[in-house]
């Protein structure tokens, strides 16, 4: 099995900061693709930032020039600091990794549980 663990929701201000942190560990030979997505209530999941495994990024429009994801390949990690954050940042955050596992001949997408961002304003 591969596991991605989330952390790093919480409640802020208007205008704060957050970094969100995903771990994936258990029988993994490998990752190319890992990102953010999240969801509003009554919305759809929708792509935040992704990170190829050479650090290739892209961003949703409305994100861009506030959040910045980033990755660790040796630690299996993804990360996505949240900069000026805006009350429609509120949202369910999941991570996503597409992962080879040990026992697997093809690559699929693995889901965190996801991690709660609530931003008041």
């Amino acid at each position: 099995q591969v596991q991605l663990v989330e952390s790093g929701g919480g409640l802020v201000q208007a205008g704060g900061s957050l970094r969100l942190s995903c771990a994936a560990s258990g029988s993994i030979f490998s990752i190319a693709g890992m990102g953010w997505y999240r969801q509003a209530p009554g919305k759809e999941r929708e792509l935040v930032a992704g990170i190829s495994r050479g650090g290739s990024t892209n961003y949703a429009d409305s994100v861009k020039g506030r959040f910045t994801i980033s990755r660790d390949n040796a630690k299996n990690t993804v990360y996505l600091q949240m900069n000026s954050l805006k009350p429609e940042d509120t949202a369910v955050y999941y991570c996503n990794a597409e992962a080879l596992a040990t026992y697997s001949s093809y690559y699929r997408d693995y889901w965190g549980q996801g991690t709660q961002v609530t931003v008041s304003s």
